[in-house]
């Protein structure tokens, strides 16, 4: 039987019955399913045939397996460090050898996170269960990856930037921030939204699978469409804007709401500016 297999099966099992050698077998079954998950075999959101991203709802269903399995435990330090939380996610094991540079100050990183050898993580950070980071990328200061997002290589995440999470609705695509991408301070990104690979994101971006994005340079507006996700496009550039109303009283009162605009695209003197990152890692 796959560990597909075994994790549906034990999800599909009521509480009541994940008792004694069924929870035992269950939790040997999710120990496997979460060193997958540690050493990036395991993905909350692949890649199918035809490079569009798909959501594996059966790794959702297994993170939300441990926290079912999961009790509450005392993992404080001393009197003056109270930590607790369910003892099937712990802090995640790293070790020098592992290739990941965590700076010292406050960082937090769950148990069932893929870290790629080269990645530079700046405090404080949080980094939640499932999330994927590729190699080289740095996740800067005050930063939050959700559970199960999705971060390629050489990322810059920025201070105070927020990758949204989501573990329900099972079949929701988590969010996805593909290679080379920089995503500008106190940025957030949610609701399963795809960022293609080298989009910049400046400074105070907001983006949600709601938001119409204006792209001033093609003449496109781009929406989540049914289940389709919003995806901003590859090399964009992209910067916090508005948009008048255009009826009723916010017409009158001379209202704007607003809305990520992309004004350029990648060019050399984009490029040279964004390799400045390099001397930070």
């Amino acid at each position: 039987m796959s560990l597909e297999t075994q994790i549906e099966s034990f999800f599909a099992l009521p509480p009541k019955e994940l008792t004694g050698q069924k929870a035992t077998d269950a939790l040997r079954t999710f120990e496997e399913f979460k060193w997958g998950l540690n050493a990036g075999r395991i993905r909350a959101a692949t890649r199918d045939t035809q490079g569009m991203w798909v959501t594996n709802a059966w790794v959702k269903r297994g993170i939300l397996l441990g926290f079912r399995l999961g009790a509450v435990r005392d993992y404080s330090i001393d009197s003056n460090f109270h930590y607790f939380d369910k003892h099937t996610f712990p802090t995640k094991r790293m070790s020098v050898t592992d290739g990941v540079r965590v700076v010292p100050g406050g960082t937090s990183v769950r148990d069932g996170v893929y870290l790629a050898p080269g990645i530079t993580i700046m405090p404080p950070a949080f980094i939640n269960v499932g999330a994927y980071v590729g190699q080289g990328t740095m996740i800067d200061s005050h930063a939050l990856l959700g559970s199960c997002a999705q971060v390629g290589a050489r990322c810059h995440i920025s201070a105070a930037a927020q990758i949204g999470g989501v573990l329900e609705p099972i079949g929701a695509l988590p969010v996805i921030i593909e290679d080379d991408v920089l995503v500008g301070g106190n940025c957030g990104v949610y609701e399963g939204a795809i960022v293609r690979e080298k989009a910049i994101l400046a400074a105070g971006v907001i983006v949600t699978g709601s938001t119409p994005v204006f792209d001033v340079i093609r003449g496109e507006v781009y929406r989540r469409e049914g289940d389709r996700p919003l995806e901003i496009p590859a090399g964009s550039v992209v910067v916090p804007g508005s948009r008048a109303l255009t009826s009723g009283h916010g017409r009158e009162w001379g209202l704007s709401l607003y809305t990520p605009v992309i004004i350029k695209y990648r060019d050399e003197k984009t490029d040279a500016s964004a390799q400045l990152e390099e001397l930070l890692r």
